[in-house]
């Protein structure tokens, strides 16, 4: 079996590449291609995925191209994550907005937006270029942000693609609330969730008879935020601690939890309603100089680079080149579940079609669903109270209006769009945003009439 990921200059390509060489016998995996359209970057990085392949003794093959049909012919699985216009567009992204003192984030708010247009037909193009070449019962599972423009792009303009889009957040945030109970099985966790992607609450969480969610309430209520005490006593000398998860942006976010919790306490949230909920306080703790990109630049993706020059120079590999964890474990997880029908759990981005009992049919959301070889079996999540729907439904429609407006060419529709997204407070702001968004995104964007 080949699996292909696309994206294969990605930060996150090796620890992916890891997870897949740790089930290599589950997945009969027998060759990983990377794929990317930046050869220079993506050689550099394939150093380190060869390094981890030879270190772990294992037999998987590894293929580096720039070449479509090299990288699909024949495969089984695509792992797409790109990154259209990689951090210098996802800087833009969070500063505009910022300056006219909106959220400033990738994948929610206006830059999410903005980023959605730049990836919304490129991910047709994978689709296209994938049913052209790659085995007829291959899945594209998906990481491309922002997942929830993307997947709306996938149902509206290629519904009977094989895809399933997915985020690692939920899992993160279980990973957290294991920590913060010390309970280290956080994938044997039972949950249900409802929502969007990066718009979503969970409404149970168990563990072997006991109710999670009451604990981690209680436990969020207490310490006002959902890091665990090891890391609350690290940061007593450190504003950051060096996890994927834990640089100076990501305490403020999972310190406004609590926050949320408070005004709220009937569900536990995705961190990313922040945004949508607390705009106000996370405009007031942003520096507009210094975003979130910045700091992935300074950190990640420095210690990757700076980790593969270290490599080519001495043959060594340090320990903080490259990340491993949840994110390449869920998805090779599910490419598992897949392939082995297991029908384990897994929150995944599909269309509604009833899973959410009072929100629209053809609203693409983040549930839970049991994955076998037929791809997801949703699980129902019934009806959800007037707070919850007043609130998908506003995002739901800035959603659609991008995607249609992106499609048609529309600036009527893409204003719209940005006007009602929760993070923007008028009209004239959203026009300003967007303006300055279309001359940044010149290379990127569809041409708006």
């Amino acid at each position: 079996m080949i699996i292909t990921i696309v994206g294969g200059g990605s930060t996150f390509t090796p620890g992916i590449v890891k997870s897949i060489a740790l089930r290599q016998k589950e997945l009969e995996v027998e060759e990983v291609r990377l794929f990317d359209i930046d050869e220079e970057r993506q050689y550099k990085v394939s150093l380190v995925v060869d390094w981890i392949l030879k270190d772990m003794k294992s037999p998987i093959r590894l293929t580096v191209t720039t070449d479509k049909k090299t990288a699909y012919e024949n495969s089984s699985f695509i792992f797409a994550q790109m990154r259209v216009g990689k951090y210098a567009m996802r800087e833009k992204d969070e500063k505009i907005p910022l300056r006219h003192g909106c959220v400033g984030q990738e994948t929610c708010g206006c830059g999410g937006l903005a980023y959605g247009l730049r990836t919304l037909f490129p991910m047709i193009q994978v689709i296209d270029d994938v049913e052209k070449y790659a085995v007829p019962d291959h899945w594209i599972l998906n990481y491309s942000n922002p997942a929830a423009v993307v997947s709306e792009a996938c149902r509206a303009l290629r519904p009977h693609a094989r895809i399933i889009n997915i985020c690692d957040m939920p899992i993160a945030i279980l990973e957290m609330v294991g920590r913060c109970l010390n309970i280290p099985n956080f994938t044997d966790f039972d949950v249900n969730y409802f929502g969007l992607n990066h718009f979503g609450w969970f409404t149970d969480i168990t563990y072997q008879g006991r109710d999670l969610k009451a604990e981690i309430t209680e436990y969020v209520m207490k310490n006002k935020t959902l890091l665990p005490p090891d890391v609350l006593e690290k940061l007593k000398e450190h504003d950051r601690v060096g996890e994927r998860h834990l640089n100076a942006s990501w305490i403020h976010t999972w310190n406004n939890v609590y926050k949320v919790l408070q005004s709220n306490p009937e569900y536990l949230p995705n961190t990313y309603l922040q945004y949508y909920l607390l705009s106000k306080d996370v405009v007031e703790e942003s520096n507009p100089e210094y975003t979130r990109a910045n700091e992935v630049m300074d950190s990640r993706e420095k210690d990757l680079f700076e980790g593969i020059d270290h490599y080519i120079k001495t043959g060594e590999v340090t320990a903080k080149a490259f990340y491993h964890g949840a994110h390449g474990n869920y998805i090779a997880d599910l490419a598992m579940a897949l392939k082995n029908d297991t029908k384990k759990k897994f929150i995944v981005i599909v269309q509604n079609n009833g899973a959410i009992e009072n929100i629209a049919p053809d609203a693409m959301v983040e549930v839970p669903a049991y994955i076998g070889k037929n791809g997801p079996e949703v699980i129902c999540q019934g009806p959800i109270g007037d707070y919850y729907k007043g609130l998908m439904e506003q995002q739901l429609a800035s959603e659609k209006l991008l995607v249609a407006g992106g499609i048609e060419g529309s600036y009527e529709k893409v204003w719209k769009a940005f006007s009602m997204n929760k993070t923007v407070p008028s009209a004239t702001v959203a026009k300003a945003i967007l303006d300055e968004m279309i001359e940044a995104n010149k290379e990127f964007w569809p041409e708006l009439q």
